[in-house]
């Protein structure tokens, strides 16, 4: 079963394909951006509001290019990853341009899967199980349910 580290990461390898990253710092960058993607979703939920916004990312509502949790992501990028590893203007910019097109793959990746036309935890953890739509919470809410009416 994959989990969202190995989903972002699958995106970050895709998307750096064409780049030439220096071998010597190539692991740093790849874990690097996917990291800066982790913590971008990571903080954005914990702060007020902030599943309505990974929400409406992953709905289509909001594009990954205009999307706060994006520009969070390449904060965090830029500061914890091509600060100091000088790499310089051009592939540095070339880096960070990727992380909307990440974000957007992830959105096509987590979708609404379950029909009922948002995305939630349900869709999350479904994605997460490869599309089995063994509902974890359906499971979870009928486990609740025998004990209620004990």
């Amino acid at each position: 079963m994959a989990n969202i580290s190995d989903l972002i990461m699958q995106q970050v390898k895709a998307a750096t394909g064409n780049i030439q990253i220096p071998a010597n710092v190539q692991n740093t960058v790849l874990n690097g951006l996917s990291e800066s993607i982790l913590g971008s979703l990571t903080q954005t939920a914990a702060s007020a509001g902030g599943i309505d916004q990974i929400k409406s990312l992953f709905t289509g509502k909001s594009s990954a290019a205009s999307s706060p949790i994006t520009a969070l992501a390449g904060k965090l990028f830029a500061g914890n990853i091509l600060s100091k590893l000088n790499l310089g203007s051009v592939l540095n910019t070339s880096l960070s341009g990727l992380i909307p097109q990440i974000m957007g793959g992830l959105s096509n990746i987590i979708k609404d899967q379950d029909g009922d036309g948002d995305v939630d935890l349900n869709d999350i953890l479904i994605t997460l199980k490869g599309g089995k739509a063994s509902s974890i919470l359906g499971a979870a809410s009928s486990i609740l349910g025998s004990f209620l009416k004990k």
